[in-house]
């Protein structure tokens, strides 16, 4: 690998190195994900997005009719990741600013299966929002979720954006601890590949706020797969189900990094808007990269 153009981007906090590498002819092993996400070594993010033509993956041949290009998303400490929320709206941030599509309507290629996101053209008040469809939520068993923390716990809700995730409404965000390890979650079984742990607290009528511990990369600024699991999870326990009123639910929910809007539709989809903004860009030195 001789060179490696990368650019840095972020969702209300939430912050990723990006990759082009349209031929998918890149070889990223988790070791080098991991270095370049690296916040004092590296560039520094939560995550990485490789960003590839669907009919150059083969994990995302079969969807590349669907949807041109293919988020390769992995985790901080270099492991793949199924789906990421704010990385989408990043990734079609990215694409839009490179041309590779036009503002509108913009399908992306996840692990998750297929996401379509809406991101206008900018204008005078700044960069327009990008609001993804985000699918389904599914609510799998079992019941009695426990997550422990210190010598504190709550009972969670099971919610799956396409990845897992475990809600927690707590009296005081500051309850979570300092998040740099995973909670305790119970039954294990229940995430036999790990989880990601959000703690929850009311700010007003349908208006709630986050902390959240992302598996492999730990507390981050943002999580959308997770604030939607919230939205998700707040909404059951204030007795709505657009699915059985026939009416749409938005929230809005507070995440350290910003404010996204959240709206669970009648036919079950779940929708996120939110800011997504490209920082920089530049090539990483061929010599740190052969030290590798």
């Amino acid at each position: 690998m001789d060179t490696l153009r990368i650019l840095k981007g972020h969702g209300t906090g939430n912050d990723f190195v990006i990759v082009p590498d349209p031929d998918g002819s890149l070889d990223l092993p988790p070791a080098m994900v991991a270095r370049l996400c690296d916040r004092r070594t590296g560039i520094g993010g939560d995550g990485l997005l490789r960003v590839v033509r669907s009919a150059a993956h083969p994990e995302a041949a079969a969807m590349a009719e669907e949807a041109e290009w293919f988020m390769d998303y992995r985790n901080a400490d270099g492991s793949v990741a199924e789906m990421c929320g704010n990385g989408v709206r990043v990734f079609v941030r990215f694409l839009v600013r490179e041309q590779l599509v036009a503002p509108g309507a913009v399908a992306v290629a996840t692990r998750a299966g297929v996401r379509h996101a809406v991101i206008g053209a900018d204008g005078p008040d700044g960069p327009a929002e990008v609001t993804v469809d985000m699918g389904p939520a599914r609510l799998p068993g079992p019941d009695g979720i426990v997550v422990r923390v210190g010598e504190r716990s709550w009972p969670a809700r099971n919610v799956n954006m396409g990845n897992p995730h475990a809600v927690a409404f707590v009296d005081d965000l500051d309850h979570a601890g300092e998040l740099r390890t995973a909670p305790t979650v119970t039954p294990a079984a229940a995430y036999p590949d790990g989880v990601n742990v959000e703690f929850v607290v009311d700010r007003g009528e349908r208006h709630v706020a986050l902390r959240v511990h992302e598996r492999g990369s730990g507390e981050t600024l943002s999580c959308g797969t997770g604030a939607c699991a919230v939205m998700v999870a707040a909404a059951r326990r204030d007795g709505l189900d657009p699915a059985r009123s026939g009416q749409p639910a938005t929230y809005t929910v507070d995440v350290p990094g910003g404010r996204l809007r959240i709206t669970e539709r009648p036919d079950g989809h779940v929708e996120m808007t939110g800011p997504a903004v490209i920082v920089a860009e530049g090539r990483i030195d061929p010599d740190w990269l052969a030290t590798g």
